[in-house]
Protein backbone atom coordinates (compact mmCIF):
# COMPACT_ATOMS: atom_id res chain seq x y z
CA UNK A 1 0.00 0.00 0.00
CA UNK A 2 1.42 3.46 -0.81
CA UNK A 3 1.58 5.94 1.40
CA UNK A 4 0.76 9.48 0.63
CA UNK A 5 3.21 12.29 1.27
CA UNK A 6 1.16 15.89 2.86
CA UNK A 7 2.07 18.75 0.98
CA UNK A 8 3.82 20.22 4.24
CA UNK A 9 6.15 17.72 3.65
CA UNK A 10 6.94 18.46 0.52
CA UNK A 11 7.17 22.37 1.38
CA UNK A 12 9.54 21.29 4.17
CA UNK A 13 12.08 19.40 1.89
CA UNK A 14 12.04 22.16 -0.83
CA UNK A 15 13.06 25.01 1.65
CA UNK A 16 15.89 22.93 3.32
CA UNK A 17 17.25 21.83 -0.29
CA UNK A 18 17.32 25.54 -1.19
CA UNK A 19 18.93 26.86 1.99
CA UNK A 20 21.50 24.41 1.90
CA UNK A 21 21.96 25.11 -1.86
CA UNK A 22 21.96 28.66 -0.61
CA UNK A 23 24.73 28.23 1.96
CA UNK A 24 27.26 26.07 -0.21
CA UNK A 25 26.65 28.92 -2.96
CA UNK A 26 27.59 31.43 -0.48
CA UNK A 27 30.99 29.41 1.28
CA UNK A 28 31.89 29.07 -2.79
CA UNK A 29 31.40 32.72 -3.31
CA UNK A 30 32.99 34.74 -0.09
CA UNK A 31 36.76 34.82 0.16
CA UNK A 32 38.70 34.70 3.42
CA UNK A 33 39.70 38.14 5.26
CA UNK A 34 43.12 38.68 4.65
CA UNK A 35 45.92 38.62 7.45
CA UNK A 36 48.15 42.09 7.86
CA UNK A 37 51.52 41.23 7.58
CA UNK A 38 53.84 42.07 10.22
CA UNK A 39 55.47 45.52 10.40
CA UNK A 40 59.19 45.01 9.15
CA UNK A 41 62.11 45.72 11.57
CA UNK A 42 64.61 48.00 11.41
CA UNK A 43 67.35 49.19 13.32
CA UNK A 44 67.28 52.65 14.57
CA UNK A 45 70.32 54.56 16.05
CA UNK A 46 68.96 57.56 18.34
CA UNK A 47 70.88 60.83 17.51
CA UNK A 48 72.98 62.03 20.43
CA UNK A 49 75.67 65.01 19.15
CA UNK A 50 78.73 64.50 20.86
CA UNK A 51 82.72 66.02 20.07
CA UNK A 52 84.31 64.41 16.96
CA UNK A 53 87.75 65.45 15.36
CA UNK A 54 87.53 67.43 12.48
CA UNK A 55 88.50 66.06 9.62
CA UNK A 56 91.47 67.91 7.13
CA UNK A 57 94.30 66.23 5.06
CA UNK A 58 96.24 67.98 2.22
CA UNK A 59 99.15 66.93 -0.14
CA UNK A 60 102.35 67.21 1.35
CA UNK A 61 105.70 67.55 0.25
CA UNK A 62 109.06 66.42 2.51
CA UNK A 63 111.90 68.95 2.27
CA UNK A 64 115.34 68.50 4.43
CA UNK A 65 115.07 70.99 7.54
CA UNK A 66 118.61 71.85 6.90
CA UNK A 67 120.70 71.64 3.43
CA UNK A 68 124.30 72.69 2.78
CA UNK A 69 126.23 73.39 -0.41
CA UNK A 70 129.23 72.00 -0.53
CA UNK A 71 131.92 74.54 -2.22
CA UNK A 72 135.90 74.91 -2.22
CA UNK A 73 137.20 77.97 -0.80
CA UNK A 74 140.51 77.24 -2.92
CA UNK A 75 141.52 76.71 -5.95
CA UNK A 76 143.38 73.34 -7.38
CA UNK A 77 143.11 69.78 -8.74
CA UNK A 78 140.57 67.43 -6.55
CA UNK A 79 142.97 64.50 -5.96
CA UNK A 80 140.38 62.91 -3.33
CA UNK A 81 136.72 62.02 -2.91
CA UNK A 82 136.40 59.60 0.33
CA UNK A 83 132.91 59.93 1.15
CA UNK A 84 130.18 57.44 -0.67
CA UNK A 85 127.41 59.53 -2.44
CA UNK A 86 123.85 59.40 -0.96
CA UNK A 87 125.49 57.95 2.32
CA UNK A 88 124.51 59.37 5.97
CA UNK A 89 128.08 61.77 7.11
CA UNK A 90 128.88 63.46 10.12
CA UNK A 91 129.05 66.19 10.84
CA UNK A 92 133.62 67.41 9.59
CA UNK A 93 133.60 64.24 7.16
CA UNK A 94 136.24 64.61 4.79
CA UNK A 95 134.44 64.85 1.56
CA UNK A 96 136.90 66.47 -1.05
CA UNK A 97 140.47 66.69 -1.05
CA UNK A 98 141.94 69.64 -3.14
CA UNK A 99 145.85 69.43 -3.99
CA UNK A 100 147.38 70.82 -0.83
CA UNK A 101 151.16 71.04 -2.23
CA UNK A 102 151.27 74.41 -3.65
CA UNK A 103 149.18 75.55 -0.07
CA UNK A 104 151.45 73.63 2.49
CA UNK A 105 154.35 75.01 0.74
CA UNK A 106 153.26 78.50 0.97
CA UNK A 107 152.60 77.69 4.75
CA UNK A 108 156.07 76.29 5.72
CA UNK A 109 157.23 79.69 3.82
CA UNK A 110 155.19 81.92 5.97
CA UNK A 111 156.28 79.98 9.48
CA UNK A 112 159.67 80.38 8.18
CA UNK A 113 159.19 83.93 7.86
CA UNK A 114 157.13 84.29 10.59
CA UNK A 115 160.24 82.84 12.99
CA UNK A 116 162.76 85.06 11.14
CA UNK A 117 160.57 88.29 12.28
CA UNK A 118 160.02 86.75 15.98
CA UNK A 119 164.20 86.60 16.34
CA UNK A 120 164.09 90.13 14.66
CA UNK A 121 161.88 91.71 17.27
CA UNK A 122 163.29 90.09 20.09
CA UNK A 123 166.95 91.39 19.33
CA UNK A 124 165.96 94.96 18.79
CA UNK A 125 163.65 95.18 22.32
CA UNK A 126 166.59 93.64 23.97
CA UNK A 127 168.59 97.03 22.03
CA UNK A 128 166.23 99.33 22.88
CA UNK A 129 166.14 98.52 26.35
CA UNK A 130 169.57 99.84 25.94
CA UNK A 131 168.67 102.89 24.26
CA UNK A 132 171.27 100.84 21.40
CA UNK A 133 168.80 101.18 19.17
CA UNK A 134 165.56 104.23 17.67
CA UNK A 135 162.37 103.10 18.83
CA UNK A 136 161.40 103.48 15.43
CA UNK A 137 163.30 100.71 14.61
CA UNK A 138 161.70 98.16 17.41
CA UNK A 139 157.97 99.13 15.88
CA UNK A 140 159.21 98.22 12.68
CA UNK A 141 159.70 94.70 13.65
CA UNK A 142 156.75 95.02 15.95
CA UNK A 143 154.93 95.70 12.57
CA UNK A 144 156.89 92.94 10.44
CA UNK A 145 156.35 90.11 13.40
CA UNK A 146 152.66 90.96 13.27
CA UNK A 147 152.57 90.97 9.71
CA UNK A 148 154.34 87.83 9.53
CA UNK A 149 152.15 86.23 11.77
CA UNK A 150 148.91 87.39 9.89
CA UNK A 151 150.57 85.48 6.64
CA UNK A 152 150.37 82.42 8.44
CA UNK A 153 147.56 82.71 9.45
CA UNK A 154 146.24 82.78 6.16
CA UNK A 155 148.23 79.89 4.72
CA UNK A 156 147.14 77.85 7.36
CA UNK A 157 143.33 78.45 5.85
CA UNK A 158 144.38 77.95 2.62
CA UNK A 159 145.85 74.54 3.72
CA UNK A 160 143.16 73.24 5.63
CA UNK A 161 140.17 74.25 3.38
CA UNK A 162 142.20 71.80 0.97
CA UNK A 163 140.05 69.26 2.90
CA UNK A 164 136.55 70.09 2.30
CA UNK A 165 134.60 68.90 5.17
CA UNK A 166 130.86 68.27 6.10
CA UNK A 167 129.60 71.42 7.45
CA UNK A 168 126.57 69.54 9.28
CA UNK A 169 125.62 66.04 9.40
CA UNK A 170 123.29 64.47 7.19
CA UNK A 171 123.02 62.84 3.71
CA UNK A 172 125.08 64.20 1.81
CA UNK A 173 124.08 64.12 -2.81
CA UNK A 174 126.15 63.36 -5.94
CA UNK A 175 129.61 64.57 -6.77
CA UNK A 176 129.52 67.35 -8.98
CA UNK A 177 133.55 67.40 -9.65
CA UNK A 178 134.93 64.04 -10.18
CA UNK A 179 138.61 63.01 -9.26
CA UNK A 180 141.05 65.10 -11.25
CA UNK A 181 138.78 68.26 -12.39
CA UNK A 182 140.16 71.82 -11.38
CA UNK A 183 137.88 73.59 -8.69
CA UNK A 184 137.94 77.17 -9.40
CA UNK A 185 137.12 78.52 -5.94
CA UNK A 186 133.71 78.81 -4.08
CA UNK A 187 131.79 78.96 -8.16
CA UNK A 188 131.66 75.68 -8.33
CA UNK A 189 129.48 73.26 -6.17
CA UNK A 190 130.57 70.07 -5.51
CA UNK A 191 127.90 68.86 -3.99
CA UNK A 192 125.24 69.09 -0.74
CA UNK A 193 124.37 67.59 2.12
CA UNK A 194 121.03 67.49 3.80
CA UNK A 195 119.80 66.88 7.21
CA UNK A 196 116.62 65.26 6.77
CA UNK A 197 116.17 64.27 10.58
CA UNK A 198 114.08 65.91 11.67
CA UNK A 199 112.08 66.55 8.20
CA UNK A 200 109.99 69.40 6.67
CA UNK A 201 106.28 68.71 5.57
CA UNK A 202 104.66 71.65 3.29
CA UNK A 203 101.52 71.87 2.58
CA UNK A 204 99.04 74.41 1.48
CA UNK A 205 95.19 74.67 2.63
CA UNK A 206 93.17 76.74 0.77
CA UNK A 207 91.87 80.41 1.09
CA UNK A 208 88.23 78.59 1.79
CA UNK A 209 89.61 76.28 4.66
CA UNK A 210 91.15 78.94 6.19
CA UNK A 211 88.07 81.08 6.25
CA UNK A 212 86.16 78.66 7.50
CA UNK A 213 88.26 77.84 10.54
CA UNK A 214 88.38 81.40 11.62
CA UNK A 215 84.90 81.44 11.26
CA UNK A 216 83.82 78.46 12.86
CA UNK A 217 86.46 78.97 15.59
CA UNK A 218 84.07 82.61 16.33
CA UNK A 219 81.35 80.81 16.27
CA UNK A 220 82.34 77.84 18.75
CA UNK A 221 81.79 75.61 16.01
CA UNK A 222 85.33 74.47 15.50
CA UNK A 223 87.85 74.09 18.81
CA UNK A 224 91.37 74.99 17.85
CA UNK A 225 94.36 73.31 19.96
CA UNK A 226 97.12 75.28 21.49
CA UNK A 227 99.75 73.08 19.54
CA UNK A 228 98.88 71.46 15.97
CA UNK A 229 100.11 68.37 14.80
CA UNK A 230 100.07 66.62 11.82
CA UNK A 231 100.05 62.74 11.16
CA UNK A 232 101.54 61.61 7.97
CA UNK A 233 100.23 59.10 5.72
CA UNK A 234 102.53 57.27 3.18
CA UNK A 235 101.99 56.61 -0.59
CA UNK A 236 101.05 53.28 0.45
CA UNK A 237 98.07 54.24 3.37
CA UNK A 238 101.03 53.50 5.70
CA UNK A 239 100.46 55.82 8.98
CA UNK A 240 103.61 57.07 10.22
CA UNK A 241 103.81 56.62 14.02
CA UNK A 242 105.14 59.81 15.32
CA UNK A 243 103.45 62.69 15.00
CA UNK A 244 104.97 66.16 13.69
CA UNK A 245 104.24 69.88 14.87
CA UNK A 246 103.19 72.96 13.13
CA UNK A 247 106.12 75.35 13.39
CA UNK A 248 105.21 77.61 10.53
CA UNK A 249 102.62 79.59 8.80
CA UNK A 250 103.01 81.80 5.95
CA UNK A 251 101.88 85.39 6.45
CA UNK A 252 100.65 85.59 3.21
CA UNK A 253 98.50 83.43 0.58
CA UNK A 254 100.33 82.43 -2.95
CA UNK A 255 98.83 84.88 -5.41
CA UNK A 256 99.00 81.75 -8.10
CA UNK A 257 97.22 79.12 -6.29
CA UNK A 258 95.39 80.94 -3.53
CA UNK A 259 96.58 79.04 -0.62
CA UNK A 260 98.76 79.34 2.73
CA UNK A 261 101.45 77.44 3.06
CA UNK A 262 101.96 75.73 5.88
CA UNK A 263 105.36 73.32 7.45
CA UNK A 264 105.36 70.71 10.14
CA UNK A 265 108.69 69.52 11.35
CA UNK A 266 108.85 65.55 11.86
CA UNK A 267 111.23 63.48 13.50
CA UNK A 268 113.02 61.08 10.49
CA UNK A 269 115.19 58.82 12.41
CA UNK A 270 114.84 55.78 9.88
CA UNK A 271 114.84 57.90 6.83
CA UNK A 272 111.60 57.02 5.48
CA UNK A 273 110.97 60.24 4.37
CA UNK A 274 113.04 62.00 1.67
CA UNK A 275 113.04 65.55 0.73
CA UNK A 276 111.08 65.99 -2.42
CA UNK A 277 108.63 62.66 -1.21
CA UNK A 278 104.75 63.34 -2.00
CA UNK A 279 102.89 62.29 1.34
CA UNK A 280 99.30 63.30 2.83
CA UNK A 281 98.88 65.61 5.94
CA UNK A 282 96.31 65.31 8.28
CA UNK A 283 95.43 67.97 10.99
CA UNK A 284 95.10 66.42 14.40
CA UNK A 285 93.73 68.16 17.31
CA UNK A 286 90.70 70.04 15.95
CA UNK A 287 87.38 69.13 16.79
CA UNK A 288 83.80 70.00 16.21
CA UNK A 289 81.45 69.95 19.27
CA UNK A 290 78.22 68.95 19.12
CA UNK A 291 78.50 66.89 16.14
CA UNK A 292 75.91 64.76 14.31
CA UNK A 293 77.24 61.26 13.10
CA UNK A 294 75.40 58.51 11.77
CA UNK A 295 76.27 55.40 9.65
CA UNK A 296 77.30 56.15 5.96
CA UNK A 297 74.90 53.40 4.65
CA UNK A 298 71.41 55.65 6.58
CA UNK A 299 71.76 58.50 4.66
CA UNK A 300 70.32 58.25 1.24
CA UNK A 301 70.62 60.17 -2.75
CA UNK A 302 67.20 61.33 -4.27
CA UNK A 303 67.37 64.31 -6.66
CA UNK A 304 66.50 66.80 -3.67
CA UNK A 305 70.14 65.89 -2.25
CA UNK A 306 70.58 63.61 1.22
CA UNK A 307 67.92 62.02 2.97
CA UNK A 308 67.49 59.63 6.36
CA UNK A 309 64.21 57.69 7.29
CA UNK A 310 62.98 58.11 10.14
CA UNK A 311 60.57 56.34 13.10
CA UNK A 312 57.86 59.30 14.53
CA UNK A 313 56.48 58.90 17.59
CA UNK A 314 53.56 56.81 16.38
CA UNK A 315 55.93 54.11 14.98
CA UNK A 316 55.59 55.15 11.11
CA UNK A 317 58.46 56.11 8.60
CA UNK A 318 59.18 59.63 7.75
CA UNK A 319 61.43 61.02 5.18
CA UNK A 320 63.67 63.31 6.40
CA UNK A 321 66.25 65.72 4.20
CA UNK A 322 69.36 66.23 5.85
CA UNK A 323 73.10 67.64 4.86
CA UNK A 324 75.65 65.48 4.97
CA UNK A 325 79.28 67.39 4.97
CA UNK A 326 82.02 64.97 5.58
CA UNK A 327 82.87 61.51 6.30
CA UNK A 328 84.44 60.51 9.65
CA UNK A 329 85.62 56.80 10.27
CA UNK A 330 82.59 55.72 8.49
CA UNK A 331 79.77 57.96 9.56
CA UNK A 332 78.80 60.83 7.34
CA UNK A 333 78.86 64.50 9.36
CA UNK A 334 75.60 65.86 9.34
CA UNK A 335 75.30 69.57 9.55
CA UNK A 336 71.44 69.94 9.30
CA UNK A 337 68.66 68.04 9.02
CA UNK A 338 68.93 66.07 12.53
CA UNK A 339 68.84 66.74 15.94
CA UNK A 340 68.96 65.23 19.46
CA UNK A 341 66.60 62.31 20.18
CA UNK A 342 65.82 62.02 16.21
CA UNK A 343 65.74 57.95 15.70
CA UNK A 344 67.04 56.91 12.27
CA UNK A 345 67.06 53.87 10.17
CA UNK A 346 70.15 52.05 9.86
CA UNK A 347 69.29 49.16 8.59
CA UNK A 348 66.16 47.66 6.55
CA UNK A 349 65.26 51.25 4.71
CA UNK A 350 64.89 49.14 1.91
CA UNK A 351 61.72 47.98 3.66
CA UNK A 352 60.59 51.28 5.04
CA UNK A 353 58.25 53.82 3.08
CA UNK A 354 57.21 56.68 4.52
CA UNK A 355 54.11 56.97 6.43
CA UNK A 356 54.33 52.68 6.76
CA UNK A 357 54.46 51.58 10.40
CA UNK A 358 57.87 49.63 11.44
CA UNK A 359 59.09 47.63 14.36
CA UNK A 360 62.16 49.42 15.43
CA UNK A 361 65.07 47.46 17.64
CA UNK A 362 68.48 49.32 18.60
CA UNK A 363 71.23 49.66 16.25
CA UNK A 364 74.29 48.01 17.78
CA UNK A 365 77.37 49.23 15.51
CA UNK A 366 79.79 46.54 14.42
CA UNK A 367 82.88 45.36 16.85
CA UNK A 368 85.44 46.46 14.42
CA UNK A 369 84.10 49.50 14.09
CA UNK A 370 86.96 52.37 13.36
CA UNK A 371 87.69 54.37 16.13
CA UNK A 372 87.27 58.25 15.76
CA UNK A 373 90.49 60.25 16.42
CA UNK A 374 90.20 62.01 19.85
Amino acid sequence: MTRSIKPTAWALMGVGVLVLTAGAAAFRRAPSAPVAPPPAEVSVLTVAPETVAARYEYVGQAEASRSVEVRSQVTGVIVARPYAEGTDVAKGTLLFRIDPTTYEAAYRSAQARLANAERNLARLKSLLASRAVAQKDADDAQTAFDQAQAAVDQTKKDYDDTSVRAEIAGRVGRARLELGARVTGPGDLLTTVEQVDPIYLNFSPSDQDILRWRRDAATGQLLLPRTMSVQVVLADGTVLSEPGKLNFVDLALQPETGTQQLRAVLPNPKHVLLPGQFVRVRLLGLKIPKAILVPQRAVQQGLGGAFVYLVADSGKVALRNVVATSWDAGAWLIAAGLQAGDRVIVDGVQNAAPGAPVKAVAYQPPADSAARVP
